[in-house]
C-alpha cells in the first residue's frame, strides 16, 4: 500500500510540474488583455500597430508548435520543456525592459515560441508518462493550470495596477510599476517561468521516447517507479512491441491505419476553439458591456468566467478516468450548444436586464471546462503512435491555434457589424460547435484505462476488419 501511494504522489509531483507550462501558457495569453491599453498609449500604436503586438505572439505559437514535433521526437520531450521555460523567462525580461515597439514585439514573438511549444509537448509528456488509469485526470491537470494561469493574470494585473498608484517605489521597480505599468504586469511572468525552469531539471524523460532510443534501462528504472512490482517490465514489452512495428515516418501518420486519428486531431481541437472559448476570455469585457454591465462590473464577471473556468476544470479531473471522454465530450458539448443558442436569443430579444447574460456564459464556460477544455488535450495526446506522437501532436496543436487566430480575427468584427452583433455571434459558435457531437459518437473512441499502445493497436485491428470485410465483399 505504502508503495502504491508513493507512486501515486510521485506521478502527480511530475505530472503538476509539466502542468506549469500549460500555466505559463495561460499567463501568458491573459495578461495581454490588461497590458494593451497601456502600450498602445505608451508606444503610440496605430490601428496595425495594436493588432501586430497581439499577433505577433500568435505567429510565434504556429513556429513555435511547427517546430517542438520534431524537437521532441530527436531530443526528447524534457528538453523540449526546458526549452519552453526559457523562452517564456526571456520573453518576460525582455518585454519588460523594451525601450521601442520594435523590440517588444520581437519578445512578444518570443512568448509566443513559448506557448507554441508548451502547448504542444506538455500534454504529450503527461500522457506518456502516466500510468493508462491516472492518464486521463493528470493530462486535465495541464487545462487546469491553464485556467489558474488566466485568472492569475487577471489579478495580477489588477494588483500591479493598484500598488502602482497606490505606492511610490525607487530605481527599478519605481520605472517598471509607477512610470510604466505594464512592464511589471508583463515581467512578473519571469517568476512562474523561473520556477518551471528550476523544477524541470529533477524530472525524468519520457520512458516511451527513451525506449524510441533504445534507452531500455533507463526506462526501465522510471516504469518501475510507476508500476507495481512485476508490472513495468510487461509495460516496457508491449511498449517495445509496439515501436519495433512502427517505422517512425511522418508518412506512417498519413496511413490509412492512422486516418481515422488524424482526422480527429485536426478536428477535435479545431472545433473547440471555434466554439467561441477564447473569443468570451479575450471579448469578455466587450461582450458584458454589450449587455449593459459597467466597465467595472464587466471587468468583475470576466474575473468570475475565470473562477468558473477552474473549478469545473476539477469536474473532468475528478470523472474521466471514471465515466470516460466520450459522456464528458457529449455532456458539455450539448450544454455548451445550448447556452450558445440561449445567449443569441437574449441579445436578440433584448433582454440584457438582470443576471441572465452572465448566468449562460457561466453555463457555457462550465460546459467547455470539463468537456472540450481538457479532453481534447487527453484525446489527441492519447491517439497516436510513438513513433510519431511528437509531430501528430503538433499538427493537433497547430489546428488549434489556427482556430484561434480566425476567432481572435472575427470575432471583433462580428460583435461591431451591425449586420451580425452579439445575437448572430453567439449563434455562429453554436454551429460551429455543435459537429462536435457527431465526431464524438461516430469517430471518437472511448480510451478510458487503455495503454497507449493499445490504443494503437486498436487502430490497426480496425483497420485489418475493414480490409478484410472489403475483400470478402463480392462486386
Amino acid at each position: 500500500m505504502k508503495k502504491e501511494l508513493h507512486n501515486k504522489n510521485y506521478l502527480l509531483l511530475v505530472c503538476l510540474i509539466a502542468a506549469l507550462g500549460g500555466f505559463l501558457f495561460g499567463f501568458d495569453t491573459a495578461v495581454i488583455s490588461g497590458v494593451l491599453g497601456f502600450v498602445t498609449g505608451n508606444f503610440h500604436f496605430d490601428l496595425f500597430m495594436e493588432g501586430w503586438f497581439v499577433s505577433s505572439a500568435l505567429l510565434g505559437c504556429i513556429i513555435g508548435v511547427a517546430a517542438a514535433g520534431k524537437l521532441s521526437d530527436v531530443y526528447g520531450r524534457k528538453k523540449v520543456m526546458l526549452l519552453a521555460a526559457c523562452l517564456f523567462f526571456l520573453s518576460a525580461l525582455g518585454c519588460m525592459l523594451s525601450t521601442s515597439a520594435g523590440l517588444l514585439i520581437a519578445f512578444r514573438l518570443v512568448g509566443g515560441l513559448g506557448i507554441g511549444v508548451a502547448s504542444m509537448i506538455c500534454p504529450l509528456y503527461i500522457a506518456e508518462f502516466s500510468p493508462s488509469h491516472f492518464r486521463g485526470r493528470m493530462v486535465a491537470l495541464y487545462q487546469l493550470a491553464i485556467t489558474l494561469g488566466i485568472v492569475a493574470a487577471y489579478l495580477s494585473n489588477a494588483w500591479l495596477v493598484k500598488i502602482s498608484t497606490h505606492s511610490s517605489f525607487h530605481g527599478l521597480l519605481r520605472y517598471i510599476i509607477n512610470q510604466d505599468v505594464w512592464r511589471s504586469m508583463i515581467g512578473i511572468g519571469m517568476i512562474p517561468a523561473f520556477i518551471f525552469l528550476i523544477c524541470l531539471f529533477p524530472v525524468p524523460e519520457s520512458p516511451r521516447w527513451l525506449l524510441l532510443k533504445g534507452r531500455e534501462a533507463t526506462a526501465l528504472k522510471y516504469l518501475n517507479r510507476l508500476n507495481p512490482p512485476g508490472a513495468a517490465q510487461s509495460a516496457l514489452n508491449e511498449i517495445r512491441k509496439n515501436i519495433a512495428e512502427e517505422n517512425g515516418s511522418i508518412k506512417e501518420l498519413f496511413s490509412p491505419v492512422y486516418r481515422v486519428a488524424l482526422i480527429i486531431g485536426l478536428a477535435l481541437p479545431f472545433l473547440s476553439q471555434v466554439s467561441g472559448i477564447n473569443a468570451i476570455i479575450y471579448f469578455g469585457p466587450a461582450i458584458l458591456d454589450k449587455a449593459g454591465f459597467s466597465l467595472g462590473d464587466a471587468l468583475g464577471g470576466q474575473v468570475t468566467i475565470g473562477i468558473v473556468n477552474v473549478l469545473f476544470t476539477f469536474v473532468a479531473i475528478f470523472t474521466v478516468d471514471k465515466w470516460g471522454r466520450k459522456p464528458l465530450l457529449l455532456l458539455g458539448i450539448s450544454g455548451a450548444v445550448l447556452s450558445l443558442v440561449v445567449l443569441g436569443f437574449l441579445f436578440r430579444l433584448n433582454v440584457t436586464e438582470g443576471p441572465w447574460i452572465l448566468i449562460f456564459i457561466m453555463v457555457f464556460i462550465a460546459c467547455f471546462a470539463f468537456s472540450f477544455g481538457p479532453v481534447s488535450w487527453i484525446v489527441i495526446s492519447e491517439i497516436f503512435p510513438n513513433a510519431v506522437r511528437g509531430r501528430a501532436m503538433s499538427l493537433a496543436t497547430l489546428s488549434l491555434w489556427v482556430a484561434n487566430f480566425l476567432v481572435g480575427q472575427l470575432t471583433p468584427l462580428m460583435l461591431k457589424s451591425p449586420h451580425w452583433g452579439p445575437a448572430a455571434t453567439f449563434w455562429t459558435f453554436a454551429v460551429l460547435c455543435a459537429p462536435g457531437l457527431w465526431l464524438t459518437r461516430k469517430l471518437i473512441p472511448e480510451t478510458r484505462g487503455k495503454s497507449l499502445e493499445e490504443i494503437t493497436d486498436s487502430w490497426k485491428a480496425k483497420y485489418k476488419k475493414q480490409e478484410s470485410l472489403t475483400k470478402a465483399t463480392p462486386y
